[in-house]
């Protein structure tokens, strides 16, 4: 037998190509709506779970409500909870009077608004999540006690000391960030490989919500959305002529239900150079062709940046709800929080193989810290067999 001998060009091609297509935030949360708070902004909100403690998720600056994506499906998997995640003001499909006041005060506000609005006079019990900036506001939105239901606070990857550190170089960032991506798949590849976030599947949902048209100015998740309707409506036609068939048929004395066979002169199939017949999938709409940039300009948030992180760690201690914090790496605690874990103030939980976006890069093992955060606190109840990872639970 002679060996086969294959060329670089041919182990090339035997390797599987990434796939950096954007994905629909329907395969992780149940209902997408609008809440209209009593001033008129309006919130873009995602949610799943039908029963338990609602986890109110707050994103990172720049991010969206789509960052919690992967987190919310599986720790909805876990124990008995809800997920509801928004985009903060400024940021994904949210519009308000001003998109430009992204102040501490404000945001925080917006949090208590949605809230009101959302679940009305009866609140059910409400767990804040936030991560960076979505951190620093769920700690003021504690303090300033603005949701009356708050029976524990979750902040990930942001502490006072290396955030304040940070700002200085924050510019410096952002301006090394491309300003604009061909395409939606390009923006996702970059940021994978970049390191923005690690994780690709969440990469693929979370990137939507972080960019818009850069003719138009629609967002990244209106556009998908019109994508993902049209198809939606090609395959319900194909169902809905499938029926029809079936139905024509039903009048028949057969036994059996009718299988159809096409013909090669069906528009479904076409003949193929190599097997005779080839199935024609639908065809979905043309994509349409643009460049990308960034939903908001963060580089025009920085008045506010001192304000969200000033003080923070004092702030965090003060909250009398249950405290987590989740972090990249314990080098991230700053002098007030090292001195508060030791005396056991708070739950400090370290992921070191991940980077700034935690629940993005690792949300499984996120959703297991939270789980068991709940159940520790007895405020929620396991799914299935979920055995629980925090001895004393």
């Amino acid at each position: 037998m002679v060996p086969t001998v294959w060329s670089a060009a041919k182990r090339k091609n035997l390797i599987r190509k990434k796939d950096y297509s954007p994905l629909h935030w329907d395969k992780y949360f149940k209902s997408k709506h609008d809440v209209v708070t009593a001033s008129g902004d309006s919130f873009r909100v995602y949610e799943c779970g039908e029963v338990g403690p609602v986890l109110l998720f707050l994103h990172g600056g720049g991010f969206s409500a789509l960052s919690w994506a992967l987190l919310s499906a599986e720790v909805t998997t876990l124990v008995k909870c809800r997920c509801v995640a928004f985009d903060l003001r400024g940021h994904g499909d949210t519009v308000t009077s001003d998109d430009t006041d992204l102040s501490a005060e404000r945001m925080s506000s917006d949090v208590g608004d949605v809230v009101s609005s959302l679940f009305k006079d009866d609140p059910p019990p409400i767990i804040l999540v936030g991560h960076s900036m979505g951190g620093a506001i769920a700690v003021h939105t504690a303090v300033r006690g603005l949701i009356p239901t708050l029976i524990g606070i979750a902040v990930i990857d942001v502490v006072e000391g290396t955030a304040m550190d940070a700002l200085t170089s924050m510019q410096s960032f952002l301006r090394g960030r491309p300003k604009i991506f061909d395409t939606m798949e390009k923006a996702i590849e970059w940021a994978v490989r970049s390191g923005q976030i690690q994780n690709l599947e969440s990469a693929r949902v979370s990137m939507v919500g972080q960019l818009k048209s850069a003719e138009s100015n629609e967002t990244g998740t209106e556009e998908l959305e019109h994508s993902h309707d049209s198809q939606t409506d090609i395959i319900a036609e194909e169902l809905e002529e499938d029926g029809e068939d079936e139905d024509s048929s039903s009048g028949s004395n057969h036994p059996y239900p009718l299988i159809r066979v096409q013909s090669p002169s069906s528009p479904s199939i076409q003949p193929s150079s190599t097997s005779g017949f080839a199935l024609k999938l639908p065809s979905l709409p043309t994509p349409k062709i643009h460049k990308y940039t960034w939903r908001i300009d963060l580089s025009k948030t920085e008045k506010f940046w001192k304000g969200w992180f000033e003080g923070l760690s004092q702030k965090f201690l003060s909250c009398p709800a249950p405290k987590m914090l989740i972090l990249a790496g314990p080098d991230r605690l700053d002098k007030d929080l090292t001195i508060g874990q030791m005396q056991g103030k708070f739950q400090l939980n370290l992921l070191p193989q991940c980077g700034h976006a935690v629940h993005e890069d690792l949300p499984d093992k996120v959703a297991d810290i939270l789980a068991n955060f709940m159940l520790r606190h007895r405020v929620t109840e396991p799914l299935a067999n979920f055995q629980r990872s925090i001895p004393g639970c």
